[in-house]
């Protein structure tokens, strides 16, 4: 094979990427995995071509400069960046106090289900990434005992990572590649069980949202609380200074930004949910809409079995 020259991206003109509906972030697009888990080659005009199309010329020559071998981006370089990637937005993680937050909002609801016997509860993190969550979770102790903590992603080079970090710091959790919501990939007691995830809505379609919702009922879940970002110019700008002051990587800086622009407001998340699982109790736990926290600016769809 032989270095593919990088596309050449004249005659194209960016409009503002809040004025355009399918714009999307660069991660959305560099791996590609089959129904059977088996990753497929990427080809890096393709990915050019669509974030062109999209008008979205910046990521589009963020793209063009990533290597590939005739026109295939490079998997381990694509590997090793996307790991890169997920350590910056780490940093987001750590900023809004996630784990805390997590275990605040977790606590009542695994003490009703410890309080009706049976065995330990699990709690599953969909889309876990490199498990920031899930490890510090473990790390601390955060939820108390008789509590499984599983992360679930199907990237397998990001469980990869997820696993190593975890076996290193010697922690009692696990991590497994594939669908969570797939029964008996992650959920084996779907009453005993709680689904979170942090930073997924928002790569969803609304009818995308509503197959969410109808998954996670079919299976039975005891409940889920899923945290996105929420839309208003705040978030957007607050997205902003934050990717340009502690993010390196210019994929970091586009997607970060972009997440802000592409979050579903309460009263998507609130009617996708309840059309795919009306049995669910469903609520978004919002901050002040005019003064609100900076830790707000990441918020929870939360689903209750009645």
């Amino acid at each position: 094979m032989s270095e593919a020259p990088a596309p050449r991206l004249h005659g194209h003109r960016e409009p503002d990427p809040a004025l355009r509906r399918d714009a999307v972030e660069i991660t959305d697009l560099l791996w590609r995995i089959d129904e059977a888990g088996r990753r497929l080659p990427v080809r890096r005009s393709e990915v050019v071509e669509r974030l062109l199309a999209s008008g979205q010329r910046k990521a589009a020559r963020t793209v063009a400069r990533m290597p590939a071998r005739d026109d295939v981006l490079d998997d381990e370089w694509v590997d090793a960046l996307g790991i890169r990637v997920h350590c910056e937005l780490q940093r987001l993680v750590e900023e809004l106090q996630f784990p805390r937050r997590v275990a605040a909002l977790l606590a009542p609801l695994l003490d009703d289900l410890r309080a009706g016997g049976g065995g330990p509860v699990r709690v599953v993190d969909l889309g876990c990434g490199l498990g920031y969550v899930v490890r510090s979770l473990a790390h601390r102790g955060l939820l108390g005992p008789g509590v499984e903590l599983v992360g679930v992603d199907l990237n397998p080079v990001l469980v990869a990572e997820a696993d190593r970090l975890a076996r290193a710091e010697e922690l009692d959790c696990r991590f497994v590649h594939g669908d969570a919501l797939r029964p008996g990939v992650a959920v084996d007691d779907p009453a005993r069980t709680v689904v979170i995830s942090s930073g997924v809505l928002h790569h969803l379609s609304p009818e995308s949202l509503t197959a969410l919702a109808r998954a996670e009922a079919a299976l039975g879940l005891a409940a889920w609380a899923h945290w996105d970002i929420a839309p208003c110019g705040w978030s957007t700008l607050g997205a902003w200074i934050f990717h340009q002051a502690r993010m390196r990587e210019p994929v970091s800086r586009h997607d970060g930004v972009l997440s802000a622009r592409r979050a579903h407001p309460a009263e998507v998340l609130l009617a996708t949910a309840r059309s795919g699982a009306p049995e669910y109790d469903h609520a978004v736990h919002e901050g002040p809409r005019w003064h609100p926290a900076a830790i707000d600016v990441v918020r929870p769809l939360v689903g209750i079995r009645r």
